[in-house]
This record gives structure tokens, sequence and C-alpha cells, in this order.
């Protein structure tokens, strides 16, 4: 009889957003996969077997949790975030459509969480209170040019971004003509944020005018916001918020 694989999100880090949903889901496991940080973040149980593994083998991963719901167990893949964000729900599903007929029978639920762009935008205000964009910046997976396509698209739109993955170490120079472009587009005084390890004990938030931004403020573990052109800095007491309003200027975007 095949088994179950549910696909959660952790959240961003800090154990409390898990959600109550997913903290069901992980009581009813029998098998928990993921990247070896996100295995990592699971209390070990008796009866519950591990499965931490490399974070470039996602479509792997999938097959091996198909196959063991296919014997009848309960498999929880985990991600960080939310697991349809740049993560293993789109993997599974990768893997489920090369070959449906065999995995036809299996119960698949997704799960969401809590990602890292919601939380680092609700630690400066609401920068994403209008209209946004969200961009994973490795070219990993695609070519720099999609990504270049895109960025032109969202400046050209005025949508505030959101960027994933900004710099790898092996690849940091995407990030680094990813700011050239916006900076040759954008007023200089537009607010950049660079939220690391957001809700972690390695939380670090910097705040900056794009014109002042450079690569180096951002790494892997770093959540990048670009605000639009509405996006406006205001100060409470000693608080420094941010927030992009809900309406937009009756005029047209040039």
């Amino acid at each position: 009889m095949s088994g179950r694989v549910i696909v959660v999100g952790l959240g961003a880090g800090d154990p409390a957003q898990i959600t109550p949903q997913v903290a069901q889901a992980i009581d009813l496991a029998t098998d928990v996969m993921g990247y070896i940080p996100y295995i990592d973040r699971i209390t070990p149980k008796q009866g519950v077997r591990l499965h931490p593994s490399d974070n470039r083998v996602e479509i792997e991963r999938a097959e091996h949790a198909l196959t063991l719901a296919q014997a009848g167990r309960i498999v929880l893949i985990v991600s960080s975030g939310d697991p349809g964000v740049f993560a293993m729900a789109a993997a599974l599903f990768e893997a489920l459509e090369k070959n449906l007929r065999k995995w036809q029978d299996i119960d698949i639920e997704i799960l969401p969480g809590i990602t890292a762009m919601l939380a680092a935008a609700a630690l400066v205000g609401a920068p994403l209170g209008h209209d946004f964009c969200v961009i994973n910046l490795s070219d990993n997976l695609k070519p720099w040019s999609i990504i270049e396509k895109r960025l032109l698209g969202a400046v050209e739109a005025d949508f505030a971004m959101a960027f994933y993955n900004p710099r790898s170490k092996s690849r940091p120079e995407g990030f680094e003509k990813t700011l050239k472009l916006l900076q040759s587009l954008c007023e200089p005084d537009r607010p950049v944020i660079f939220a690391r390890a957001v809700t972690t004990k390695e939380e670090t938030v910097q705040i900056v005018p794009i014109c002042k931004a450079n690569a180096e403020m951002a790494d892997m573990r770093t959540l990048v916001i670009v605000g639009s052109s509405q996006t406006r800095i205001i100060k409470q007491n000693k608080q420094k918020w941010i927030y992009t309003p809900r309406s937009y200027p009756d005029t047209d975007i040039q």
C-alpha cells in the first residue's frame, strides 16, 4: 500500500515560526529527508529515519522520497522557508512528472512556511506592501540572460524586488552585475535591505541607498530587498521603518 510524501517549510530559522500544521506533519513522519542544515533542525525521535543529503541532489532526494512512500512510509521532505519558493516542492513534481504511472497512487501534500522574504520584510516594516516580484539570482539552473531580462522588466514595471541566492562563493559576479544594472536604472536613494540569516542568532540587517550598495554586503544566506520608486523610509522615535504604499500615483510610469 502506498504511503505519503509531505513537503514542508520550516520557516526562515526561528523554531517559533514553524506552523502548527507543519509541526503535526513532523510528528507523523516515519522518514525525514532534506539538505543537511535543514535536517539538523529536526529533533531525532525513536523510529524515525533521518536522510540528510547535499543541496545539489534535489531530484534524487525527491525520487528517494517517492520510492519510500511507495513502500508505505510517511516521508517528510523539509525545506527552509516555504517549500514552494525555490525549494523542494517543485523538485518533487519534476521527479513525479518523469514517472507519473509508477507513482500514481502516492498521496502528496505541500505545507507552506514563512519565507526569508516575508521574515526579512517584517523586520523593517512593509517594503513589499504594494506590487513586488521575487527573483532567484542563481544562474545554476538558468542563464544570466534570463535573469537580466527579468531584472529589466521589474525595473520598467516599478516593482519592489526580493532577491534569493544573491551571491555565491563560486559565482560572485552575478550579484555585482545585478547591482550595476540597478544602479544605472534606479534613482540613487532607492532603499536596499540586506537581511542575513533572518530570525536566527546570526541575524544582521543593513539598509543603504542603492548608490552605496556593494556586492560584498550579500552572500547566499542574505535576502535582498530593493524598494520601488515609491518605497519610503520613516522614523518613529528611534525606529526606522521602510514601507511601500498600497496606492500608486495616478501617473504613467516612464
